[in-house]
Order: structure tokens, then C-alpha cells, then sequence
């Protein structure tokens, strides 16, 4: 679910703050019904129907999947049930207990035919929940939409309450699937390194979103991120700088390994970066061989791009790749490579589409799919490799003619770039970013001939100005969550009045969570 420190907090009539002393006399009154209005991202399908279901004692959960991935979303949604109304959690049982007066109910259906394997149907009735999906994935899905409709103190890790109490929720059918395979975020954590733990926590709240891929840019001019065991001197010397002259530090292949696993549980993919040719100095600072003139550069702290690129001309350059991608691949269960590419300034143009074409190739001998930054469209590509755009200049015709393409154009989804004029973290070398901009646009109707090529849309905040998880939430939120929506919910949907009113529902959970959000003045914060 989540991993937040852990706080204590007394829920009182609505919520208070923890009391010393004797406790006010006086009625209680319910907390008000939450509602399915505020989700995140929003419901292909909504039918609202009349009546509540209402959370309380004797509440039991339904499952008799026998997959180990529905048992733990199970007891995540006891656990949140237990959070919302206080007392024990409620138990999870094989099959209907008659005795139950209401119940959540968990159906896999394992259905291949289903159109979606991520949709879910989520029926909300008077004495009964019922969530509906042919896969885990779509039942996990489910559980973050019931999440969104209980109050927001169901995120906290410890509850205390007076007495148990009871929780009204309407009833509604929610029929569910995502707009786009491909939802994405992506971090850098080679300009500044981010700790095992706090990869986690942004896994935890891309995970509330529906986000299902998180892209980890690994390797670029000032660090060296991961563990290549034939080549350690690559998080040796490589690992040891970050900008501004910081620590740096990287991942073993088991950290990695675990962040991985970690993020299957969430159904999310980890995509792994190691951009190459350019953007390759704590590589090359590394292992002297791997520059042209047989010298190792000093290792780089600064925020300039350009200067660096692999010898192209080199065999030993493959040998190394190849030794790279193994090893990664190895420990990476998902079908992706990402291959970098981009703005790469010291190679001509015919040495750079070799390099492209030949890399691709090395990564298809270890079962993944390239992808590579906007820049590696005007090389042959094989039919399997993937363009990623971000430019928002780049070569409508080569874009065009990509195999596959994942949209993050820099003026619209880079989360590093600032707000406004005013934001002290960021930059705005592409414009500003205001949480408007960041949504108020349609994906599939942005480049002209790519129909059918679109895979989906994911969401880069580059390192260079952010040195720790707060910075990278303030950064992040709101934007993340209106991207998954534009990514999720049907492009009939997307309504700018209407997001901003459902993403001001959000921060009493953000607030509850402990993120770090920005309070655009384009939204009613509630």
C-alpha cells in the first residue's frame, strides 16, 4: 500500500486532533458519505445509483482466489476498512457468510477474452461491494477507486478511535479501463541519487493513480546508478558524484531486484535507463577504454549536456553494452530497455544512426524492446523499438514513421519544469508547466499520422534542481495525477473545469499521505 512514517491520530467527530485530557460529551456526528466524484483518475463508467452501503462491525471480505497477488490485495482492503471504522480488520473468507449482514466481494474471473486485462467493474450496492476483473491488475485497480471513496484518514498507518463507527458510501457501478496501455512516470536518480526506500514511497503514490510504468533513468553524466559486476568500476568511481558535488551512491543488483518486486506488487513495470552514446561521462570517467582517446575524463558535478559520448568506433563499446544490458536484463522482468539517445553533439549524423541501429539489436538478443528518446526516430528502427518524444520541435515526419511511440513532450508532461515564474525548484527551459498545461491537451491528437502507433503517455522529472523526495512531490503533485488522468480516463471525459474541481478533492489524502504538494492557485483546494 503505502510506506509513510507512521502517525497516531485520534478520529473524533469528523477528525480531530489527539486530546489530552477528558474527552468533550456530547452526540457524534457520521462523517458525511464520500462519493465517487473526486477519483483519480476518472471512471470510463459511472452510474450512480440510489442508496448507501455502510462500513461497519461484522464486515467481512470475499476471495476465493487462490492467486497470491488478490490474497494481498484482500488484506489491503481489509486493512483500509479497518483504518476507516476503527476496531479489528475485518476477516477474509473463501466463500458468502450468510451471517454477514455486508460484505466486499472479490471475483476473478481469469476471462482471456476479456477486452482489457486492466478493467475491473466495481458495483457498490446497499448490503454488498463487488469488485469484478479478469486479472489481479484490474482487481488492484478496483481497490485504488474504493480507496478514493473512503475519507482521507483511511491513509493514515495508525487510527485511534473513541469506539468503532460506521461509514456511508454511495452506491454506484463503475465499468472501468484505461484509455492507454503505456502510463507513465519517470525519475531520474543519476543527476541525484534516491534511496531504495524513497523509490518505494513514489512507486506508493504513483500507485493510487493507476500509473503503471515507472521509468528509472539510471546512468547519465554525473552518476552511475546500478551494479554492472564485469565492469565495477562503473558505481565505484562512476557511483560516487552527484550534481553540486554530492555523495552520489547506486543500487546492488539485489536492491534493484527488490525495487523491481516491489513494483510488480503494485503492477507497475520498471523500465530501465542507461543513456548511451551521449550523456555517458560517469561511464567514461569509469573506464579509460571507453573513450576515443584512451583517457578517462574527470568525473562531472555540473548540469551542462553534449560534451560526452561513447567511442562508437570501438569494439570494446559493444562488449560493454552488451555486458550492460545482460546484466540489467537479467534482473529486469519487464520487456523494456531504455536505450537513451538523446542529444548527442560530438558524432555525426551517419556514426550516431549506426550506433542506434546497432544497440537496438543488442537489446533484442536479451528479450526487450528499445526504446530510445525522440532523436533515435531518424535511424532504421526494428519493428519492436519504441520512440520516445519529447522535443516539442522534434521531426513530425520521423515521429510519424516511428514503429511505436510513447508521448512526454517536454512543454506539457516534463514535471521538472516550473509552474510559473514563481516556482524556485524546476527550470523552464521548455516553458512553463502549470497544472492546466500539463492536461488541457489530447495525446492522440497531437501528432499528425501516428493513429494506432500512440502506446501512451508518461511523465519525466529530470534531478537537476531536486535533492531529495520532497522536492521531487512538490514537483510531481499535482501534475502526476492529472497526467494518469489523461492517460486513464476516455478523451470524451477530459474537461479541465472538471478535473480541477476533482484533483482540489485530493489533498486532505495528499495531506493525510505526507505529500509535499504544490497549492496551484488554478484549483479549489478542499
Amino acid at each position: 500500500m503505502k510506506r509513510v512514517a507512521i502517525w497516531t491520530v485520534c478520529i473524533g467527530l469528523v477528525t480531530t486532533a489527539c486530546a489530552r485530557g477528558p474527552r468533550a460529551k456530547g452526540p457524534q456526528r457520521t462523517p458525511p458519505a464520500a462519493t465517487w466524484n473526486d477519483i483519480m483518475p476518472l471512471p470510463a463508467s459511472v452510474e450512480p445509483r440510489s442508496g448507501r452501503f455502510t462500513l461497519g462491525a461484522g464486515i467481512v471480505i470475499v476471495s476465493s482466489a487462490t492467486d497470491p497477488a488478490v490474497s494481498r490485495i484482500a488484506g489491503q482492503i481489509a486493512e483500509l476498512v479497518r483504518r476507516t471504522v476503527g476496531g479489528s480488520r475485518p476477516g477474509i473468507v473463501s466463500s458468502n457468510d450468510e451471517q454477514s449482514s455486508t460484505r466486499i466481494v472479490l471475483v476473478l474471473t481469469n476471462d482471456p477474452s476479456a477486452a482489457d486485462s486492466e478493467s475491473y467493474d466495481l458495483t457498490v450496492a446497499e448490503k454488498e461491494i463487488t469488485m469484478r476483473a479478469s486479472s489481479a491488475a484490474g482487481l488492484f485497480y478496483a481497490m485504488q477507486t474504493f480507496r478514493q471513496m473512503l475519507p482521507y484518514w483511511c491513509e493514515y498507518e495508525a487510527v485511534s478511535f473513541p469506539q468503532p463507527r460506521t461509514f456511508s458510501i454511495d452506491t454506484v457501478h463503475i465499468a472501468d479501463r484505461p484509455r492507454f496501455a503505456w502510463r507513465g512516470a519517470m525519475l531520474d536518480v543519476a543527476r541525484h541519487f534516491f534511496a531504495v526506500e524513497e523509490v518505494k514511497r513514489y512507486i506508493d503514490l504513483l500507485a493510487l493513480y493507476k500509473i503503471n510504468r515507472l521509468h528509472l533513468h539510471l546512468a547519465d553524466d554525473q552518476g552511475w546508478r546500478i551494479e554492472i559486476k564485469s565492469w565495477p568500476e562503473l558505481t565505484k568511481r562512476g557511483g560516487s558524484t552527484e550534481v553540486g558535488g554530492g555523495p552520489g551512491g547506486f543500487y546492488t543488483q539485489e536492491q534493484y531486484a527488490d525495487l523491481v518486486a516491489y513494483a510488480v506488487q503494485h503492477f507497475i513495470t520498471i523500465v530501465p535507463e542507461i543513456d548511451m552514446p551521449g550523456h555517458t561521462n560517469a561511464g567514461l570517467s569509469s573506464y579509460a577504454e571507453l573513450n576515443c582517446s584512451g583517457r578517462a575524463p574527470e568525473p562531472y558535478t555540473g548540469t551542462e549536456v553534449g560534451f560526452s559520448a561513447l567511442c562508437v568506433e570501438r569494439d570494446v563499446t559493444y562488449r560493454f553494452i552488451d555486458d550492460v544490458v545482460r546484466e540489467i536484463a537479467a534482473v529486469t522482468p519487464g520487456a523494456y530497455f531504455h536505450a537513451g539517445g538523446d542529444e548527442v553533439k560530438t558524432l555525426t549524423p551517419e556514426q550516431y544512426k549506426q550506433f542506434i541501429e546497432r544497440v537496438q539489436t543488442i537489446v533484442q538478443s536479451h528479450g526487450k524492446q528499445m526504446i530510445g528518446w525522440d532523436e533515435i526516430a531518424s535511424a532504421k528502427l526494428l519493428p519492436s523499438s519504441i520512440v520516445q518524444h519529447w522535443r516539442p520541435d522534434a521531426s513530425r515526419e520521423q515521429l510519424a514513421a516511428s514503429p511505436h511511440l510513447i508521448l512526454s513532450p517536454a512543454n506539457r508532461v516534463y514535471l521538472d519544469m516550473k509552474y510559473d515564474e514563481a516556482t524556485a525548484l524546476g527550470l523552464h527551459w521548455a516553458g512553463y508547466v502549470s497544472q492546466r498545461q500539463a492536461y488541457d491537451w489530447d495525446p492522440a491528437g497531437s501528432l499528425e499520422g501516428t493513429a494506432g502507433k500512440i502506446l501512451g503517455i508518461e511523465a519525466p522529472l529530470w534531478s537537476e534542481t531536486v535533492a531529495n523526495m520532497r522536492d521531487v512531490e512538490y514537483l510531481a503533485f499535482p501534475r502526476v495525477a492529472l497526467v494518469a488522468d489523461l492517460g486513464w480516463a476516455p478523451a470524451s471525459q477530459h474537461n479541465w473545469s472538471k478535473a480541477r474541481l476533482r484533483l482540489g478533492g485530493q489533498s486532505s489524502r495528499w495531506t493525510a499521505l505526507g505529500v509535499n504538494f504544490y497549492r496551484g492557485p488554478d484549483i479549489e483546494w478542499r
